[in-house]
């Protein structure tokens, strides 16, 4: 398990509480200044700022002049366009964040800087559609495509929430397994004990990387390091349903079928049907099948980051 002290998550400063915002105030979460500071070391980024637009500042935002033209950021007010140099800062700022190591971005909701998705853009008539994305947050992703990246607003759902956080310490566990050198048996290690996780997020994509791990020694290792990271990662974007956590949670206690007393099956299995039911939350049947795996030492289960996949202190599976 990752220490959480080790993870940097890049930021849109408002969020910390930074008073950056055109109008000279900020959008302060308190989930992200209090359960969250304590577990990782941000690094705030304010693009506007940053570019030298100055606080208070015209506000700013989409346009896209011409139906299939660019997509620009402007001043509405005075009609100052501003695309070049935020264009330029972001492609450069992105470059330095790279050199980071971070280890994901958490970004304002709606900014035309920011943005993450569903950002308003304005056509010819002044009209908004929620098509656009960040200016700042295109070059982000460009730079670091596996990066995973969030917004504020959808860290309000409890699934998208413990999704996000799922990806992060995936992606540093990802980033520790290929840094300096690396073997194809080591790779195959990982994905074993990523098995259950990957099966939660994804079933196809967890067999797909598993043909790409059976491949692993007859191939280049930049091209199985680069396909791997892809399908990883991709594969952790879909969110673990209901239905997926319990067919892992099945397939966890089947290991115990000659290991557990008369009673003990039925109890576990009863837990999986009430969080099945939408009962309980996923934490309740998890904790008794992580006391079943240290009673019992099923070392299989004991390596499956799927048990513990972020600290138990940020109660993500409380709320799911």
């Amino acid at each position: 398990m990752t220490a959480p002290d080790d993870l940097r998550i890049g930021i849109s400063s408002c969020l910390l509480g930074e008073q950056v915002r055109f109008d000279g105030g900020h959008k302060k979460d308190g989930f992200i200044t209090g359960t969250l500071e304590q577990f990782v070391q941000f690094v705030p980024v304010c693009p506007e700022l940053e570019v030298g637009l100055g606080v208070p500042r015209e506000s700013l935002r989409l346009v896209r002049p011409e139906p299939k033209g660019e997509v620009r950021i402007v001043a509405p007010k005075s009609g100052t366009d501003h695309t070049v140099a935020m264009r330029r800062y972001s492609k450069r700022r992105a470059k330095e964040l790279a050199a980071l190591d971070l280890d994901g971005y958490l970004l304002k909701k709606d900014s035309p800087s920011c943005g993450f998705q569903r950002v308003k853009v304005y056509d010819h008539n002044n009209s908004p559609a929620r098509t656009g994305r960040g200016l700042f947050t295109e070059a982000l992703l460009n730079a670091l495509p596996a990066l995973p990246v969030e917004d504020e607003g959808r860290l309000n759902d409890p699934g998208l929430r413990e999704n996000f956080f799922v990806r992060v310490f995936a992606y540093r566990r990802l980033k520790e397994l290929f840094r300096g050198r690396w073997t194809p048996g080591q790779l195959v290690a990982f994905h074993t004990r990523e098995k259950l996780l990957l099966r939660a997020h994804h079933e196809i994509s967890y067999r797909e990387l598993g043909r790409l791990v059976a491949q692993a020694k007859g191939m280049d290792r930049a091209q199985l390091r680069a396909a791997y990271e892809e399908g990883f990662m991709a594969a952790l974007t879909h969110r673990a349903t209901i239905k997926r956590n319990v067919n892992v949670l099945q397939h966890a206690a089947g290991y115990f079928k000659k290991l557990l007393g008369p009673r003990e099956p039925q109890e576990l299995a009863g837990l999986i049907e009430d969080y099945r039911r939408q009962l309980v939350p996923l934490i309740v049947p998890l904790t008794l099948l992580r006391h079943f795996v240290r009673i019992h030492e099923v070392d299989y289960l004991a390596g499956q980051t799927y048990l513990e996949p972020h600290p138990k202190e940020l109660m993500l599976r409380n709320h799911v």
